[in-house]
């Protein structure tokens, strides 16, 4: 009976262990297709499928789909974008179904796997912009991190004295 018990609990702490993150978002894409190589040729990378990810831009829903247009980032080992502030170009992420812009908003992380449909031009102010659009099949969006702590991260006590006994002894 013991031994069930520890090997339940060896289950259960390994089980905890395990990755949230899916494993079509966690592998890269074979050929790692790039942004600025879709970007230069799209016909060339027509249908290839891609791992890109970013920060969120907009989200914008349509009847039957919502478009996410992202700013590119690196991404790291297991396919989370780094927040250094260096840009692989935008791009377009057309999801099936309904995504809620309260959710994916601006400045969010997320990670998306998908084919390459080709390009669109568009304007960001005034500048025409050639966005790639992916049709993704996998969204990943990345849990914000927590907020700093703002308060002392140990316990002060305003009525401190060091000149107090037991802490100072004026005598031997």
């Amino acid at each position: 009976m013991r031994v069930q018990v520890v090997y339940f609990m060896v289950a259960v702490l390994l089980g905890g262990c395990a990755s949230v993150v899916p494993e079509a978002i966690r592998t890269p894409a074979p050929g790692n297709v790039q942004i600025a190589h879709v970007h230069d040729q799209p016909q060339l990378y027509r249908d290839a499928t891609v791992r890109w990810g970013g920060k969120i831009v907009s989200a914008r829903n349509e009847s039957d789909r919502t478009e996410l247009e992202i700013v590119g980032r690196n991404l790291g080992s297991e396919g989370r974008p780094e927040t250094d502030d260096i840009s692989q170009g935008r791009f377009l992420v057309k999801v099936q179904g309904f995504l809620d812009p309260t959710i994916y908003k601006r400045d969010r992380l997320v990670t998306v796997r998908g084919r390459v449909e080709g390009v669109v031009d568009r304007s960001i102010g005034e500048y025409r912009y050639t966005y790639p659009v992916v049709v993704a099949d996998t969204v990943h969006l990345w849990k914000t991190p927590p907020l700093p702590l703002t308060r002392y991260p140990y316990y002060y006590d305003p009525f401190y004295d060091p000149w107090r006994w037991p802490y100072y002894r004026p005598w031997p």
